[in-house]
């Protein structure tokens, strides 16, 4: 067995060429660029939102060092995942809970995808139904990435999630067929199912044109017993900032 693993690993060697390198510090660093460029919509005394993923990561850093030098005060968090209530602790930014507060003033957030009309996928890292609660309990959402995550339509770039219990889920994937796409259980680097904080399982759905209709799809899906959460945010950011080679790129949603 062991000679035939090896097989196998010398067919598919991982190698990492400094392409890749530059291409990944390259992509950190015009996340940390919109990251920065946020910092300018966030006050004192401001009950914030907070996002997960990579990019939310630089905000959550850059956020810390203004709050220990003095430069905002009286700033709170509210983290949308395990993952962000360890990395916004480790950072020194006070936490509150969904529902400790009756408003939140602004939510800073990623995407996997951005539409032209600021439509967004969403849910990569497995916080999507956190993620849409603390949106929609904002009086803004900011939503900041790499401006690789500009799309002309979604779905072309990244996989929708869509958080599901894990009861009927041929269901789910027959669903998605019919929408001339395909479902697949994520899965964790052991080959065990992902699971989100609630405990549901993720399905990723694949459309080789995109999305025709996310606001058809995302309404049927609502209506889908057994669906918890879609990866469709829409209608949900105010604002975008890309990161660029030639600067920090805003973005507003067209009225």
């Amino acid at each position: 067995m062991s000679n035939v693993i090896e097989r196998r690993l010398e067919l598919h060697p991982v190698h990492t060429t400094d392409t890749d390198r530059m291409e990944a510090s390259t992509a950190e660093q015009l996340k940390r660029q919109a990251a920065a460029s946020a910092l300018e919509y966030v006050q004192s005394g401001m009950i914030l939102g907070l996002g997960t993923g990579s990019t939310v990561v630089h905000f959550l850093d850059l956020l810390g060092d203004r709050i220990r030098t003095g430069e905002l005060k009286n700033v709170v968090g509210v983290p949308t995942s395990n993952r962000t209530t360890s990395e916004a602790s480790q950072a020194g930014i006070d936490l509150i809970e969904l529902g400790d507060s009756s408003r939140i003033d602004l939510t800073v957030d990623g995407a996997d995808e951005i539409s032209p009309d600021l439509d967004l996928i969403k849910g990569m890292g497995g916080a999507l139904l956190r993620e849409k609660m603390v949106a929609q309990s904002s009086d803004r959402v900011l939503i900041i990435a790499d401006d690789s995550k500009a799309v002309g339509r979604l779905g072309t770039l990244s996989p929708l999630p869509i958080e599901v219990i894990d009861w009927g889920i041929r269901g789910h994937v027959q669903f998605i067929l019919n929408w001339e796409g395909e479902a697949s259980v994520r899965t964790r680097n052991d080959g065990e199912p992902f699971k989100s904080d609630n405990g549901n399982l993720m399905l990723d759905c694949r459309f080789s044109d995109g999305i025709n209709e996310p606001a058809q799809l995302e309404a049927e899906l609502q209506a889908r017993a057994g669906v918890v959460e879609s990866g469709l945010f829409l209608n949900v950011a105010d604002l975008a900032i890309l990161g660029t080679h030639t600067g920090p790129k805003k973005v507003d949603r067209k009225s």
